[in-house]
């Protein structure tokens, strides 16, 4: 009997989703508010070079990027760890190799994170995929009513986005213990990202790894952030401003964080070919108010067990905060992806 799902969210975990669903034969549409895919998965464009403005590492031992990553024909390097580490104290004074955790031994994929999704969403089929298709109120019939006001029907339903943003859909009949849902953080929903991309790694041969921690900021982690070959340089950091400081602050945070980065790496950091700052806090489509304040540390992220199976299975979640494991992590999403395909091609 011919059966389709409706996937509701472009990034990693939708995309992987509907790339599976096709390999096996199965009927899909993949819908996305954005107008672009990718969701958390975003880089900043120099040249030929990407740079990450969300998501960057993944680790030995993650089967599922390791296997996909072979599978798209893409590869992995090691994140370049070699080198000096430089700690900055609240008075501005640099210390060198002290009070810092280095990313040494996390992997970064080549061509950047989004290589990935666009790798994937170049295999799926353009008639089966709509950008700038924002879901506002979902019915058990299964039917997703679209903010334009289209009305999509499916077999089943698949919320591949954040929980707190499924939270904030329309659902008849009413979710039982929706409350849950908005009790999980969005991973990432409360941070900033600063990139800055040069013509060359030059702190590398100063002898300078490019990890920095700071109690200064607005920086407070630094790595390298470079492509493979080192055609450019590339920093990054996690911005330590509270999200409505940033966001009443507006361009002096990546001021701020220029000025840091010469006074860590010498004058030539405050003369960067492009910059960016991506303040996930306010994405519309990845972060909600109640993800402003961050975790205190990674949460326990899993399939919340009023959650597993809904609507006799006409509504599932697929979503990196609701994993079967490593949750939050580009791994999660795929595991995510991996366990509702299970779920709908075993049906």
């Amino acid at each position: 009997m011919h059966s389709t799902t409706l996937i509701i969210g472009g990034g990693l975990a939708g995309l992987s989703l509907a790339y599976r669903l096709q390999q096996a034969g199965h009927d899909y549409h993949l819908i996305e508010a954005r107008a672009r895919l990718g969701g958390r998965i975003k880089s900043l464009q120099v040249g030929d070079a990407a740079f990450d403005l969300g998501p960057s590492w993944i680790w030995p031992g993650q089967t599922r990027i390791a296997s996909l990553l072979a599978e798209l024909g893409l590869k992995a390097f090691a994140q370049w760890s070699q080198g000096t580490q430089l700690y900055e104290q609240g008075d501005g004074a640099v210390m060198r190799d002290a009070g810092f955790m280095s990313m040494a031994g996390s992997y970064r994929i080549v061509g950047g994170s989004s290589a990935l999704t666009d790798a994937l969403a170049a295999r799926l089929d353009p008639a089966r995929v709509t950008c700038g298709a924002a879901a506002d109120s979902i019915t058990d019939q299964p039917a997703v009513t679209l903010a334009d006001g289209r009305v999509l029907t499916a077999d089943r339903i698949v919320l591949a986005l954040p929980p707190r943003l499924a939270a904030a859909l329309a659902f008849a009949p009413a979710l039982p213990h929706a409350e849950v849902l908005t009790r999980i953080p969005t991973w990432m929903g409360a941070h900033a990202k600063f990139v800055a991309v040069y013509d060359t790694p030059f702190w590398r041969a100063a002898g300078l790894s490019g990890d920095a921690s700071s109690r200064r900021g607005p920086l407070v982690e630094i790595h390298d952030a470079s492509p493979l070959d080192g055609s450019l340089g590339g920093l990054f950091g996690f911005v330590g401003v509270p999200a409505a400081a940033r966001h009443a602050a507006g361009d002096q945070v990546s001021g701020a964080a220029l000025a840091q980065l010469a006074h860590l790496f010498g004058p030539d950091a405050a003369k960067p070919l492009a910059y960016r700052l991506e303040d996930w806090s306010a994405a519309r489509w990845t972060a909600t108010p109640a993800d402003a304040t961050p975790p205190p540390g990674h949460p326990p992220y899993l399939m919340p067990r009023q959650f597993a199976h809904v609507w006799d299975g006409k509504l599932i979640f697929a979503t990196t905060e609701m994993a079967p494991d490593n949750g939050g992590l580009i791994e999660g999403a795929l595991a995510a992806a991996e366990a509702a395909a299970a779920e709908i091609l075993g049906g």
